[in-house]
């Protein structure tokens, strides 16, 4: 078959299908090109999860009729000055997405610039007429109706309406998250999905909550660092804040929503020691650095970037979290507090406990024994009060020390509850503690800074352990034999693809030692930073702390309670155990009340 040019109309199909994968990639092209325009609300309301309509109205700057007629031609932009594609401040920049969108639908763009007369373009599956006067009074208005009716294959690939829809929803909040100073109204057959108001000043947790629910302003910290012209900030979520998903990580880098596999493996490494092995935090980070460090050109739909140095960007997402976490209060998460404590209301107000078989109320029968029984005269019910009142000296050494301790973020021990959990009061409430979960928790961290300061044990091995690799991955490894070393690994050339274990640490025993050294090697390949011996280190300390710790079923005194309380105060990370769950939970005396009927 001879080589021969391909239509426009197939070409404009073709790049469509990089553009445009589905009806939530239409939405974030044209809301990306409202916010570029400078728009303060854009309104997004789509019909069959967008299938039928796609509406997207903006108050920006709008366009002029010769603008308007240039921009559904293909590489038509006006947000490159130049040739410089390192050097991108706008979201949009290949001038792709009109004419790609218009090639596979039925679509019409209205728009007014200031001091211009409005006027409209249509595209027909790629047949373009006008521009035409129309009526409008500022901004853009694109409608695109009958996506893919032209392209049976695609639209027989695309799911159903409830997933088209929630696919636009999370593109959306996605974008109402990077920009709060965007009013954003998403609504979908008639009903609102989204309305975030615009945020007057830079206010993230604002933003977050009308965009989120306020659970998820509630239950983060605040992450605010920079390293070597790179910044992070945001919020990241309580370890016991988790999800079943990564659904609810939200990253940008300059504004740009990215699902940047760097990042999320920063993320799991910055929460390594917090969070349950198969559940995923909640962050809404910010990555903000000079626009030539950073290539945003690399991926069809912008959803993926190319940093200059990764290394550095996930050193600082990592040591950011761990130390944002180190430094916070002791807290646990409060989001599902207020349905466990409706459910326990509901239970409790059904009835009391169930008659136990062969009981008999004394109220119902009085006893004979209760009938028989005389008053009790003044002289005994006397004796009898004086049992359960402390006498003055008692209560002169107790208030004081009682006092001090319940000011305390953790309160006074009162109690313990089937020697596994200790119940203690504080100034506005009572903590529970899992003494077992808490006591791991605290003993992990002990060996985590023994490690720190005395460095990692090293073992020799009787008979040093030659591993083969690919010659690329050894000279990754030789080039941080310092870094290894430090961490109990001592590795030597061994000629051409091979290198040579003498040492290995003396927590790991021997081991796998082939399989985590070419794991190394793979994360050296492609992050240029490797985090897996020291999580094999940390998983092996965990494991000890576990054992080491205070068991459950093990009964303690009040001093050891008490000591036990004030060391998780002290402690870094120990609102969780090295498992993710919590060690400890507070219910608020207003909680209290609530289960009573009180408030």
């Amino acid at each position: 078959m001879p080589v021969r040019r391909l239509p426009d109309t197939l070409v404009d199909r073709i790049a469509a299908g990089e553009v445009v994968e589905r009806p939530a990639s239409a939405v974030k092209e044209l809301v990306e090109n409202a916010i570029d325009a400078g728009a303060s609300r854009i309104d997004i309301a789509v019909a069959d999860g967008g299938r039928s309509l796609i509406r997207i109205i903006d108050d920006g700057c709008g366009m002029d009729a010769g603008d308007l007629e240039l921009a559904v031609e293909r590489h038509a932009t006006s947000k490159l000055g130049g040739d410089d594609l390192l050097d991108i401040h706008t979201l949009g920049f290949r001038g792709e997405a009109l004419p790609s969108i218009g090639s596979v639908s039925r679509m019409s763009v209205t728009s007014r610039a200031q001091g211009a007369g409005a006027h409209a373009v249509e595209l027909d599956n790629g047949r373009k007429s006008g521009p035409k006067p129309a009526a409008l009074s500022r901004g853009t208005v694109i409608e695109v109706r009958d996506l893919f009716a032209a392209v049976p294959a695609r639209l027989k690939f695309l799911k159903s309406t409830t997933a088209e829809t929630q696919a636009v929803s999370d593109v959306v909040r996605r974008l109402a998250l990077a920009h709060p100073q965007v009013g954003f109204v998403l609504s979908s057959d008639g009903r609102t999905l989204i309305d975030a108001p615009p945020q007057k000043a830079p206010d993230l947790a604002g933003r977050i909550a009308s965009v989120l629910g306020a659970d998820y302003a509630d239950n983060a910290i605040m992450i605010d660092a920079e390293r070597e012209g790179v910044r992070l900030t945001g919020l990241a979520g309580l370890p016991t804040f988790h999800r079943g998903s990564a659904r609810w990580q939200f990253l940008f880098v300059n504004g740009r929503p990215v699902r940047d596999r760097q990042l999320i493996s920063a993320i799991r490494a910055g929460y390594q020691d917090v969070l349950a092995r198969d559940r995923f935090p909640f962050v809404c980070l910010f990555v903000s650095l000079s626009p030539r460090e950073v290539d945003v050109n690399v991926h069809p739909a912008k959803a993926e970037v190319r940093f200059r140095d990764p290394g550095l960007v996930r050193g600082l997402v990592v040591s950011a979290l761990r130390r944002a976490f180190a430094d916070a209060a002791p807290q646990t998460a409060s989001e599902d507090l207020g349905e466990r404590l409706a459910a326990m209301a509901q239970a409790a107000g059904q009835g009391g406990f169930p008659p136990q078989p062969g009981y008999r109320t004394g109220f119902a029968e009085p006893s004979p024994v209760w009938r028989a029984e005389p008053a009790l005269s003044p002289e005994r019910r006397a004796a009898l009060a004086g049992l359960f009142a402390p006498s003055a000296d008692a209560r002169a050494d107790a208030a004081p020390a009682s006092a001090e301790a319940m000011s305390l973020p953790l309160g006074a021990a009162r109690a313990q509850l089937h020697e596994t959990y200790i119940v203690a009061q504080t100034g506005d409430g009572v903590v529970i503690v899992d003494q077992h979960a808490a006591h791991e928790r605290l003993v992990y961290e002990r060996m985590k800074a023994s490690l720190a300061r005395d460095g990692v044990a090293r073992q020799a091995l009787l008979v040093p352990e030659v591993v083969d690799l690919d010659p690329a991955d050894a000279e990754r490894l030789l080039a941080r034999a310092d870094e290894l070393e430090r961490l109990g690994f001592v590795v030597e050339d061994f000629g051409p693809g091979a290198v040579c274990v003498r040492e290995v640490p003396a927590m790991l025993k021997t081991g796998d030692v082939a399989g985590l050294l070419r794991d190394v090697a793979d994360d050296l390949a492609e992050m240029d930073a490797s985090t897996r011996l020291e999580d094999r280190l940390n998983h092996v300390a965990a494991t000890m702390a576990c054992y080491g710790s205070v068991r459950a079923g093990r009964r303690l005194r009040p001093e050891e309670m008490n000591a036990l309380l004030r060391e998780i105060e002290a402690t870094p990370n120990a609102s969780q155990c090295n498992h993710g769950r919590p060690t400890f939970v507070k219910l608020s005396l207003a909680d209290i009340e609530k289960l009573f009927g009180r408030r």
